[in-house]
Formats: C-alpha cells, sequence, structure tokens
C-alpha cells in the first residue's frame, strides 16, 4: 500500500483553563496519543509527546514559543516520540533507562504486535489496519527504520513531587499498572488530571512487559479516591469524575470477579 503525504501532520484544539490538546490525525487511534499543553505564568507543561515521526516543536511552532516542561507519564514508544525536543524531561525513575536510551518497543504496523493484543479492540471493532498511519509526515519515511531518540531526564519525579509553572502546581501521582513508572499529575485548585495510560475511556492495557495487574488494582483504589473535575487520558477523550469511577470499577470487578 502506498500512502500519500500528509499536508499537515498535528492537529490542536484548546480545551480551556489553559490546556490545549494535541494529536496525530493520520495515527492510527490504537497508538494515537493524546498530547497535552498546559499554559502557566513562568513555563508551559508539555504532558507527553506523541510518536515522534514529525517534529511536534517546528510543527507547532506558535505554541511552543516559551520555556516548556516535558513530562513523560511513561515510556511506551507512542507517548515518548518527541522529548527529545524539549530541554527540560521529567520521568518517573522506574522508567528513566528507557527514556535515556529510546531502547522501547516500536511499531508501526499491526503484524509486529502480538496478535492477542487486539483481542479487546477487535471486540469493540477498533482494531487497526495492517499500517498504523493513514499518511506519511514526509517523502521517504520508512514505517520498518522508525525509532525512537534517546532523551535523558533533566529530573526524575516521584509520588509527592510538583511541577510547578509559576501560577499552576501540579502534583505527580505515582499509577503503576500498565507500566511500572506510570505518572498522573493533579491540580488540586482546579481538580484537572492528566492521567497518562493508567486510565482512559477504552480498552486497557494490561499484559504487556512491565504490565502488573496487582499493581493496577491498587491504582485504580487510588483514583476512584482523587477529587477531579476532568481527566486527560492518554488516549481517548476526556471526562470527570463520575466517569472516571465507573472505569475504575469496571476494571476492578473484571479482575476480581
Amino acid at each position: 500500500m502506498t500512502l500519500p503525504i500528509a499536508e499537515t501532520w498535528f492537529a490542536t484544539e484548546p480545551m480551556g483553563e489553559g490546556v490545549t490538546h494535541i494529536w496525530e490525525p493520520h495515527v492510527d487511534e490504537f497508538i494515537r496519543c493524546n498530547v497535552w499543553h498546559v499554559r502557566g505564568r513562568d513555563c508551559d507543561m508539555l504532558v507527553d509527546s506523541g510518536l515522534g515521526v514529525a517534529n511536534l516543536r517546528e510543527g507547532l511552532a506558535d505554541l511552543f514559543e516559551r520555556p516548556v516542561i516535558a513530562v513523560a507519564t511513561h515510556t511506551h514508544y507512542d507517548h515518548i516520540g518527541s522529548m527529545h525536543e524539549f530541554e527540560t524531561r521529567l520521568v518517573h525513575p522506574a522508567e528513566a533507562r528507557e527514556l535515556e536510551t529510546g531502547d522501547v518497543f516500536v511499531a508501526l504496523r499491526r503484524s509486529d504486535f502480538p496478535p492477542e493484543i487486539f483481542e479487546s479492540y477487535d471486540a469493540e471493532g477498533k482494531g487497526p489496519d495492517e499500517e498504523l498511519l493513514s499518511a506519511l509526515p514526509y517523502e521517504g519515511f520508512d514505517l520498518a527504520m522508525y525509532k525512537i531518540a534517546g532523551a535523558p531526564a533533566t529530573r526524575l519525579v516521584e509520588k509527592g513531587d510538583v511541577v510547578d509553572l509559576g501560577d499552576r502546581v501540579f502534583e505527580v501521582i505515582h499509577l503503576p499498572g500498565h507500566s511500572p513508572g506510570g505518572i498522573g499529575l493533579l491540580e488540586k485548585a482546579t481538580g484537572i488530571l492528566f492521567s497518562g495510560d493508567a486510565i482512559y475511556d477504552g480498552p486497557l492495557l494490561d499484559e504487556l512487559p512491565g504490565s502488573d495487574v496487582g499493581d493496577y488494582l491498587k491504582t485504580m483504589e487510588k483514583l476512584k479516591a482523587l477529587e477531579v473535575s476532568v481527566v486527560h487520558g492518554g488516549h481517548d477523550p476526556s471526562f470527570g469524575r463520575e466517569r472516571l469511577i465507573e472505569l475504575a470499577e469496571a476494571y476492578l470487578r473484571s479482575k476480581r470477579g
């Protein structure tokens, strides 16, 4: 299959309260990460960075005119592709090596994944086609040669640490289960939670290398107790606290019977 060349790679949508949603329209939903830009007084925050097949900072230059703190909620490849483009990079210690080396599983074709990973997606009619891109970011891009660029963290963050933007403070919450170093970022003043892949409104993956169902169960209990107004997840649409509790309880029931 010959894929066309995309005219533009990124799309954006203002979400209110200084938050901008960034996504890659030509990337299949299965690996289409939600990227979040948060405006602060002294600097801005970037939550995850997408695939990295196109340059995020150059593609959205107007959005990145100010200093940026780039935070990786975890280091699966669809979330860290453009981390190397930013000078300040934060990650949990449990996944610092992956961010530094870029030595993580990568795939832009369905056949490169274990087939069982798509079972829940296929059941919901969301299973991808063979190519996980509907267009190429530039002429000559080779899906088989795609790699993640290493980006050593400039700061390691753990439970209770904060990301301070001057007039806005986000607390780091450790949310393991999907991955060992998964984190969320909670702004208590507004109730905004960036949850990464710990929870989103779609099939949750807990059978990946590094996943731990026991940790995930504890994470779901932790998420249920949070006072949040809106959850901006790593995939799929944002949602409120009522839906957060529904999703967490559904996962708990599915594992506990």
